[in-house]
């Protein structure tokens, strides 16, 4: 695969995670995500549900997990690509076709969610930042998204 674009989350945690974007697996899902973040959309919105040992999730506008954007759901994009530690995939209703903005980090490997979640990007590099998020559902005091960014792969 060609070099891909990239997208950074800076954490209120303690700095920034960069997410290789997966457009080989998910090109619909990465483009929803590449056009949120362009638009500001995740600036500000909190991990409102992080389970130590499983995944940290966020994405949602009103931090309680019952929101997305504006935009109509997502078809989904599933593959054979595990859900390990690192791996981001989007959050979803029962309906496999429900994805909208909410997405995971897994903090661990949950490979019982393979072929059944869409995995879209993969964390590079600040998974300690991640592994750094307050815990709860929700946290007391949830960790957030100060800034969110894509960089284009040259």
């Amino acid at each position: 695969m060609a070099d891909a674009d990239r997208l950074t989350l800076n954490l209120s945690s303690g700095g920034d995670v960069v997410i290789k974007l997966r457009s080989d697996l998910a090109p619909g899902h990465v483009e929803r995500i590449t056009n949120l973040t362009e638009s500001g959309f995740y600036d500000g919105v909190t991990f409102h549900r992080v389970i130590p040992g499983f995944m940290a999730q966020g994405g949602d506008p009103t931090g309680t997990g019952t929101r997305g954007s504006d935009l109509p759901t997502l078809k989904a994009e599933f593959s054979s690509e595990p859900h390990v530690r690192g791996i981001c995939s989007m959050a979803r209703t029962p309906d496999p076709n429900s994805a909208n903005s909410q997405f995971f980090i897994c903090l661990d490997d949950a490979t019982f969610l393979d072929k059944q979640y869409t995995v879209w990007g993969e964390v590079e590099s600040g998974m300690e930042h991640v592994d750094a998020l307050p815990v709860g559902e929700p946290p007391r005091e949830p960790g957030k998204i100060l800034k969110a960014s894509i960089q284009r792969a040259s």
